[in-house]
């Protein structure tokens, strides 16, 4: 595996790699991996196309829609 030195990374540049990589929990280096990875990815997904897919999935499942209130309710529950 290849390594790579990477110089002259502006300081307001890094902070916000280490903020992104402290929320996502990861290193830095995972998160600049995480990054370059998606950047170079030439298949990204389509928001629309992803909803549209989630919409399917839950109507085959006979799933009632997500609402505000119901992702509220498990945010809640999440916290207890």
């Amino acid at each position: 595996m290849a390594t790579i030195t990477l110089k002259g990374v502006p300081d307001g540049l890094y902070e916000r790699i280490r903020r992104s990589a402290a929320e996502n929990r990861r290193s830095i280096n995972k998160e600049i991996m995480f990054r370059l990875e998606y950047a170079l990815t030439e298949q990204r997904p389509v928001p629309l196309a992803v909803l549209e897919r989630i919409d399917r999935l839950r109507a085959r499942a006979k799933l009632p829609p997500v609402s505000e209130r119901w992702l509220k309710a498990a945010k809640e529950k999440g916290r207890a």
